[in-house]
């Protein structure tokens, strides 16, 4: 790549917010050049093992901050090849939230209905599809029978995943090999390529200024493939526009970096961070009381014993997304496996003496770890988190080869997000430890602090401009041709997993990017189909997107 080279459009990252528009801008005709920070792993590469130096470290970034933790994908394909699949779409409730700012925080033209269509079309080009209690893992139907015992109710989850093709491994957080998994290295991205899009791996982008011609100009690093602390190069790329995508833990700390060269960014770039109200708690499972009160057992005569066994979330709990409660009062609980490591690190012995993270009884605990049950916990937060100062390069001060760093977040949860969260915890230990089925305790905060694997809302869209970063149609607010479309564009937490809504608002931010290009001179249309060749999405939206030039 030369030091000047040029193309239409540069995305900034390959996960939902910057597959979707390559896809659709290579498609109308667009030069496009995604540019990702992390490696290019086929299925091949993707491999059963949690070693330093695996797909699981490479494709994986693990950012400590002060009081919040965010976890996310580092590779080509993004969150989606790391991530669990399950692809819920956001409750009514979640478009009317207040949150810390006191009134209204989505742009008034958003709500479910009319996001509906867009969700249809994700749900279309994945594809998404409904389970239903023949598809769950013993961990899911052992959730659904502790809800239904309790009185609840409990659903399965509507995953992007092939179940022929799964083999129920639990590895999905290192990629999945078997391309059950519907990831973006399955649809958007080779049909981007398809139609001429390139994709640079180990390009972290630093920095964008504005050039003479008002074209934009991305400064880059040529990350070390093996090690990412190092460099082996940099260099630029002119764009007529630019879709930043990196993430909600990067995507600010891109636009902060590039404030001395672009002017002032928007008061919102790097506040308002939602961590998605996200908490865990792991059960014990008392395996008698099991067979003796639910009369549960496998085919092999285990009562359960099946904690890694499975596919991440295949049921949830959604008794109390009821729009009829008051805000922070409304949470998920969703069953989900979290492999060795952080997920036997974090986990606390139930009832035992403090620190409960660690010492004897947490030996004694782990010695049962096939008989853990970990219920994810997605409530509403105060959007409290703030990123400091950028660090000299990339998103964080690199630790280790791969996998881990030092971020510049700080999040100091309010009243409001403690008490969803307390509210949660106990909803959790009343379904679970009903009857002595369970014992179980909420992951510690005392280790990394909070933590969240769906970042949100550092660089969001909204109507007013003091408390949101992008316009409603995500152009960055005072720099046209920039545009934000990945989860830090997301308003707020959602109390579900968010890729279903990140992937969208993507999709609904196309058309408008279309424009800008055009209004740019460059010869570009919106219509294709899903990446597939099925339209019946692509007619759904038709009147809403206001198609420029099809």
């Amino acid at each position: 790549m030369t030091a000047y080279d040029k193309t239409d459009v540069v995305i900034v990252g390959s996960g939902f917010g910057g597959s979707i528009p390559a896809y659709h801008l290579a498609a109308g005709g667009a030069k496009v050049t995604v540019l990702e920070r992390g490696p290019w792993l086929e299925a091949k590469e993707f491999e059963h093992d949690y070693l330093l130096g695996s797909s699981y470290t490479r494709a994986f970034d693990f950012v400590v901050g002060d009081g919040m933790s965010v976890l996310g994908g580092n590779c080509v394909g993004g969150g989606s090849v790391v991530y669990f699949a399950a692809m819920p779409r956001a409750p009514k409730f979640v478009f009317e939230r207040h949150g810390s700012i006191g009134r209204r925080m989505w742009p008034s033209a958003l709500t479910r209905d009319t996001l509906e269509p867009w969700y249809d079309r994700v749900s279309e080009s994945l594809p998404v599809s409904t389970q239903d209690w023949n598809d769950v893992s013993y961990a899911g139907g052992l959730w659904a029978a502790f809800c239904n015992h309790s009185g609840r109710t409990a659903n399965p989850a509507p995953v992007a995943v092939d179940n022929d093709r799964c083999v129920n491994c639990n590895f999905m957080m290192a990629g999945c090999r078997f391309d059950a998994k519907r990831s973006l290295l399955t649809n958007y991205l080779p049909a981007a390529l398809a139609h001429g899009a390139k994709i640079r791996p180990l390009h972290e982008v630093q920095r964008i200024e504005r050039i003479d011609d008002g074209d934009y100009r991305v400064h880059f690093n040529i990350v070390d493939d093996e090690d990412y602390r190092l460099q082996s190069g940099s260099g630029t790329i002119d764009a007529k526009v630019v879709i930043i995508a990196a993430g909600a833990g990067a995507t600010p700390v891109i636009l902060q970096r590039s404030e001395a060269a672009l002017g002032t960014m928007p008061h919102a770039v790097g506040r308002y961070f939602s961590g998605n109200g996200e908490r865990l708690n792991t059960a014990i499972i008392n395996e008698e009381r099991v067979r003796e009160v639910l009369g549960l057992s496998r085919e092999d005569g285990k009562v359960y014993e099946a904690n890694h066994i499975g596919k991440g979330p295949t049921v949830a709990n959604w008794d109390k997304l009821d729009g009829s409660l008051p805000e922070y009062e409304r949470y998920s609980l969703e069953q989900l496996y979290f492999p060795p490591g952080l997920g036997t690190i974090l986990a606390q012995v139930p009832d035992g003496d403090e620190p409960r993270w660690f010492g004897v009884q947490k030996k004694e605990i782990l010695k049962k770890w096939a008989s853990w049950l970990t219920i994810f916990l997605m409530t509403e937060d105060d959007n409290e988190g703030v990123f400091g100062a950028p660090p000299p390069t990339g998103n964080a001060y690199r630790i280790s080869q791969q996998m881990l760093g030092r971020g510049p977040l700080k999040y100091d949860p309010t009243p409001n997000t403690r008490h969803g969260w307390a509210l949660a915890d106990a909803e959790c230990k009343e379904i679970l430890e009903k009857d002595g089925l369970a014992k179980v305790a909420p992951w510690t905060n005392d280790v990394v602090g909070a933590y969240t694997v769906h970042p949100l809302a550092s660089c969001r869209i909204g109507d007013d401009p003091a408390t949101s970063a992008l316009h409603p149609n995500h152009e960055l607010r005072d720099h046209p041709g920039i545009f934000v479309t990945d989860s830090a564009s997301v308003p707020g937490a959602l109390t579900v997993n968010p890729a279903m809504t990140i992937a969208a608002l993507a999709e609904r931010s196309v058309p408008g990017i279309v424009r800008a290009l055009q209004a740019r001179g460059v010869d570009v249309t919106y219509g294709a189909p899903a990446p597939d060749g099925s339209i019946t999405g692509r007619r759904a939206v038709g009147k809403l997107s206001l198609v420029a030039g099809s």
